[in-house]
């Protein structure tokens, strides 16, 4: 019976904001292994828990955003067993991190090395990019397309623990009890791709949701039914104020997301998470959305 462990990165010294998942067993598994600014905290982590450099046999990555990704590149060159598995759609990425890392410089602008820090393009050779249809990397591990989030997202369901890593397919749980929130930044996100997504994980009905945004979750079908809502909420909201010219919306949505979270884990705690995830740019990603919808 594997294991499974929440490695918590520690992301700008923020506990509970990005979480890495251990699988324990005869092929021990990451998944998602975080940003590069945190990888001396991931191998920290394995250190604990009794994983060497030669014992770790696979990285899976739910897709390539920074936060989940980065550290991929440095994974490999310390781990030498290791093989990468990813959406085929986000295997050149992993390949060759340019483009990658254009876009998301876009994105966070001046920060982009405080928070995500230097990607290493990933040996070909190292990569096992997954096409639809296609078991997983080991007997149990079964992957499913849950786009939305972006079009390449996979989740991850294992069948002896039932326990489904989510990446951020059922959007940001920063505490048991704090409502969801949905994580639309640009370019990828799709809504009517998501809440189908939603409709597929309430149907596999996993024991529980291993969410990188933060932390092991039961309720997985509450969940589901809570960031539907929140998703076809945002859009309206983004639509409306879209129509009156009102970009300043965007700011007032991310001070009512720290406002919602801070009761659940501190107003500090909610200003830093939200400070390197802006609500704002949730915001911006919902209005291209919208945008390409219209066109």
């Amino acid at each position: 019976m594997s294991r499974v462990h929440c490695l918590d990165l520690e992301h700008l010294g923020l506990e509970g904001a990005i979480a890495c998942y251990l699988v324990e067993g005869p092929e021990p598994t990451l998944v998602d292994p975080g940003p590069a600014t945190t990888f001396e905290r991931l191998t920290e982590a394995l250190a604990d828990r009794g994983v060497s450099e030669r014992d770790l046999a696979h990285v899976l990555l739910t897709h390539v955003h920074l936060d989940h990704a980065g550290a991929t590149g440095h994974v490999v060159r310390r781990f030498p067993r290791a093989t990468v598995h990813v959406h085929e759609v986000g295997a050149p990425h992993m390949a060759d991190p340019e483009r990658l890392v254009t876009s998301t410089r876009r994105t966070f602008g001046d920060a982009h090395d405080r928070l995500w820090g230097e990607t290493l393009a990933v040996p070909a050779d190292r990569i096992a990019a997954w096409h639809p249809g296609e078991n997983g990397p080991w007997r149990g591990m079964r992957p499913l397309s849950t786009p939305g989030h972006t079009s390449h997202h996979l989740a991850y369901l294992d069948e002896r623990t039932g326990t489904m890593f989510a990446g951020d397919a059922l959007g940001i749980v920063l505490h048991p009890d704090a409502p969801t929130h949905p994580a639309t930044p640009p370019p990828g996100v799709e809504v009517t791709d998501w809440l189908a997504t939603l409709d597929e994980i309430a149907a596999v009905g996993p024991e529980r949701a291993a969410v990188t945004h933060f932390g092991l979750h039961d309720r997985v079908g509450a969940r589901c039914e809570d960031l539907a809502r929140r998703l076809v909420s945002l859009e309206e909201r983004v639509g409306e104020a879209v129509a009156r010219g009102d970009e300043e919306d965007a700011a007032r949505f991310d001070e009512e997301a720290r406002e919602r979270l801070a009761p659940y884990i501190g107003r500090d705690c909610a200003d830093r998470y939200f400070d390197a995830f802006s609500a704002a740019t949730d915001w911006a990603g919902m209005k291209l959305y919208l945008k390409r919808k219209r066109q």
